[in-house]
C-alpha cells in the first residue's frame, strides 16, 4: 500500500492510494489519508485507479474522509476506480453519498 499527493492551485488536491484497500492495507494508509484531507483545502479528488480491492474497512475509511471534508464546507470525489472497485462503491450505496469521477 502507498499513498501519495499533490497540490493543485490553494484549493485542490489530488490524492492517489495504491494497492488494497483490506485490513492491512486500510490500517496502513489510515492515518496518512487522514491527515492529507484535513488540509485546508476545498476540493479532494481521491485517486481509485490503483486500488485492486476493497474492503469494507477501506469503505468506512473513504465515507469517513469525505464526512470530514464535508464538515470543513469542502468535497471530496473518488475518481478513477477500477471497474472491481466501483462495482463494490455502487453496490453498497456509496456512489449516493460520495461523488464518483469516471
Amino acid at each position: 500500500m502507498s499513498i501519495s499527493h499533490e497540490d493543485i492551485g490553494d484549493n485542490l488536491r489530488r490524492i492517489v492510494i495504491t494497492g488494497r484497500l483490506d485490513m492491512p492495507g486500510t490500517e496502513s494508509v489510515a492515518s496518512k489519508l487522514e491527515e492529507l484531507v484535513a488540509a485546508p483545502k476545498k476540493g479532494v479528488v481521491v485517486d481509485l485507479s490503483s486500488v485492486r480491492f476493497l474492503a469494507s474497512i477501506g469503505i468506512r475509511l473513504l465515507l469517513t474522509s469525505a464526512r470530514a471534508q464535508a464538515g470543513r464546507g469542502g468535497k471530496l470525489v473518488l475518481a478513477a476506480p477500477q471497474p472491481q472497485v466501483r462495482k463494490i462503491l455502487e453496490g453498497a450505496g456509496i456512489d449516493q453519498l460520495v461523488a464518483l469521477a469516471p
